[in-house]
């Protein structure tokens, strides 16, 4: 062979194995995901980073088969190995990739490329099946993307994160979901700054560790191994149906009140925390909650829910939960010199990242429905709750015990907290490991969680739940005036749910002839006459003295 062919032969399977090097390089091959099914891309830094969560951003953009743009933010998952998790919106069609990296000399990061092909769901989860969580047309409620309600059951199992290992979780969450539980409230980490115990999940006074710099009142040496195995305790809730939802660093009291981080954050490293949460918890069913037991105006609330709206490409909901210091200054605030201002649980009500806005009524024992009222008129419209009743047990066995779960589940529901209902259980919420240990005595209980999570008033909250399965409650609003002043909620003419707290007699307004209407007895659970209504007579009287709810609706 000539030798100038030779060589020239030579080159030319150079350039050709160059080529298809750099394409394996900087593509992958097609993908197989089932719709809203997470699926995970891994990627492999070729540049190293001294601290890998604060020096790198990292995002995917992906386009559809119909020309719509998805950006999900990735996040580091441990050595120089990165993820993004993606949840095809479409059922069929191919979802084009590509990376991008503010290191942009890192090929193995910036620059990739790749095609997912999207097929139909075949799984039995109604949480994936009806795809990720958004907000209601009117706002006051959640539905899933295909348009189902999603009807808040709430529970406040906070240091979950932890202190659950896969065992106690997979036990919480059959139980819960028994119940009629689909929403389990987090803590996202232990956020006591001086909080001392063992590092693990098992031991008196243990918690894992999710910062190696939290002690010290920052978040930014990130500890991989404690997210992969929250990882794995958040496949355990959504597989029993149960949404978390997630909350950065908490304000309030806390885990035991030793310094809690989230009452002097700053702000930017808190919001590239809710960044990461979105990053790894966003492409399952999931809530961010951006603010916790305070008055909503702290550091970094505002960057975070604003970060949360920038990279969250799904638009699951995102709101705050306050203090019970709405409408006046308690003592131990009054030493701020006349500083603090009451939040009226509407801190950022006319903020475009904010959804929802929860309340809180304390754990004195007292059943407060004037709160979810008010929230419910506020303008802009904002979906609301009572996201922390009195715990069951708390402080007192006694406390907040039995069927006074079921009375404030359905008066702050029919007092306009429509988008759900939240319990809570004390020595569930610090995950108590052993009944004794020690907590400031307002907020213990003496019982361990498994314990608390036998504690009668959670079935009468799930009661809730099972009495309006399926009813068109989207968007229903209150209408007291339509039901003699009794706690009532309606869409007028076509849809009324009445609570009764000790049965009797009420006179409902603007029914029309062939209406169903059905008694529901939240006690025992379950329904028990129905009929249909004739609009000449819009009087209803329940069967004895007990509470009763009464549901019509169009047939």
């Amino acid at each position: 062979m000539n030798k100038k062919i030779y060589i020239r032969l030579l080159l030319l399977t150079v350039i050709i194995l160059n080529f298809y090097y750099g394409c394996s390089r900087h593509s992958q091959n097609m993908v197989e995901m089932e719709q809203w099914q997470e699926i995970e891309l891994n990627f492999t830094s070729e540049n190293q980073y001294q601290n890998p969560y604060t020096d790198v951003e990292f995002w995917v953009e992906f386009t559809g088969p119909n020309g719509e743009n998805l950006s999900r933010p990735g996040f580091w998952f441990e050595k120089n190995i990165w993820q993004v998790r993606f949840a095809s919106p479409t059922d069929a069609g191919q979802w084009h990739w590509k990376s991008f990296a503010n290191d942009t000399t890192d090929l193995g990061l910036n620059g990739r490329q790749g095609t997912l092909i999207s097929k139909p769901y075949k799984g039995k989860n109604p949480l994936i099946k009806n795809g990720l969580l958004r907000m209601s047309p009117g706002r006051r409620n959640v539905i899933h993307a295909n348009g189902k309600l999603f009807l808040m059951i709430g529970d406040t199992p906070w240091a979950l994160p932890w202190r659950g290992t896969v065992k106690t979780v997979t036990e919480y969450a059959q139980k819960r979901q028994s119940q009629g539980f689909n929403t389990a409230l987090l803590m996202s980490l232990q956020p006591d700054c001086e909080a001392k115990g063992p590092r693990n999940r098992t031991e008196r006074d243990a918690f894992d560790v999710a910062f190696e710099d939290l002690k010290d009142g920052h978040i930014n040496q990130l500890n991989p191994f404690y997210f992969q195995y929250v990882d794995s305790l958040r496949n355990i809730l959504v597989e029993h149906g149960i949404v978390p939802v997630f909350q950065p660093v908490f304000h309030g009291f806390g885990w035991k009140g030793q310094k809690v981080l989230g009452w002097d954050m700053d702000a930017k490293e808190y919001a590239r925390y809710c960044r990461y949460l979105v990053a790894r918890y966003g492409a399952q069913p999931a809530m961010w909650l951006v603010g916790a037991d305070s008055d909503g105006r702290n550091k970094g609330i505002k960057e975070g829910g604003e970060e949360i709206e920038k990279w969250d490409a799904y638009q699951q909901p995102a709101g705050i939960h306050y203090s019970p210091f709405d409408d006046y200054t308690p003592d131990f605030l009054k030493d701020f010199g006349g500083k603090y201002e009451p939040h009226m649980n509407r801190t950022f009500q006319e903020a475009d990242w904010l959804d929802f806005q929860w309340c809180q009524t304390g754990h004195s024992g007292k059943h407060l429905f004037h709160k979810v009222a008010l929230m419910h008129d506020n303008k802009p419209v904002k979906a609301s709750c009572n996201a922390e009743p009195t715990y069951e047990g708390i402080s007192d066995s006694l406390n907040g015990s039995g069927w006074w779960q079921g009375h404030e589940a359905w008066s702050q529901f029919c007092s306009g907290g429509t988008m759900g209902v939240i319990y809570g259980a004390g020595g569930l919420w610090n995950w108590k490991l052993y009944k004794d240990e020690q907590w400031p005595e307002w907020a213990d209980s003496k019982v361990s969680w498994q314990e608390a999570i036998q504690l009668p008033g959670a079935n009468f909250v799930g009661y809730l739940g099972k009495a309006l399965e399926g009813l068109d409650i989207t968007d229903i609003e209150r209408h007291p005036e339509l039901a003699d002043g009794q706690l009532c909620l309606a869409k007028p003419g076509k849809l009324y749910i009445i609570y009764l707290p000790e049965g009797g007699k009420v006179k409902i307004a603007g029914l029309s002839d062939q209406m169903q209407y059905r008694w529901f007895d939240p006690v025992k659970g379950n329904f028990e006459v129905d009929g249909v209504v004739q609009a000449s007579k819009n009087n209803f009287i329940a069967d004895g003295k007990n509470p009763q709810v009464l549901i019509i609706k169009e047939k």
